[in-house]
């Protein structure tokens, strides 16, 4: 479906205008496959701001693949026919999502290409991925 990227939540979050006109609904995606850092993580805003400058204001096809636990709609998602997910992983903003990558298997090489250029969170000596940072965020609480 052809939608208008409306809000960048992170970087592997937005919000999309779809429908026609007078009939809009806005559908807030997960992008498939990846995990960006958290907001307040190191690279979390970068990361934001990275998919901002591809999909903000900019028409994207979404292609649904289920929901996930926070009622989002996880989706493949292109903009200015840009693959989204490849592209926030090969600017090192995003880690490939393994557990969710299998039907990605372009990911994995572009991560590791990110990682040996020391491009984006990859420049730090420790970057925490996203899912021990959401742990400890909630274990410290």
């Amino acid at each position: 479906m052809l939608c208008l990227v409306v809000a960048i939540a992170d970087g592997d979050t937005l919000t999309a205008r779809c429908g026609a006109p007078g009939a809009y609904r806005q559908l807030k995606v997960r992008i498939a496959a990846i995990d960006a850092p958290e907001r307040r993580q190191a690279f979390g805003e970068r990361s934001r701001q990275h998919l901002a400058s591809l999909c903000f204001r900019q028409r994207a096809s979404i292609q649904p693949l289920n929901k996930d636990a926070y009622g989002r709609t996880v989706a493949h998602v292109r903009c200015r026919n840009t693959d989204v997910n490849a592209a926030q992983v090969r600017a090192g903003m995003a880690w490939v999502y393994t557990s969710y990558a299998h039907d990605y298997p372009q990911l994995a090489p572009l991560e590791r290409q990110a990682r040996v250029q020391g491009r984006g969170l990859w420049s730090q000596r420790h970057p925490q991925p996203p899912w021990e940072y959401r742990h400890r965020h909630v274990q410290g609480r």
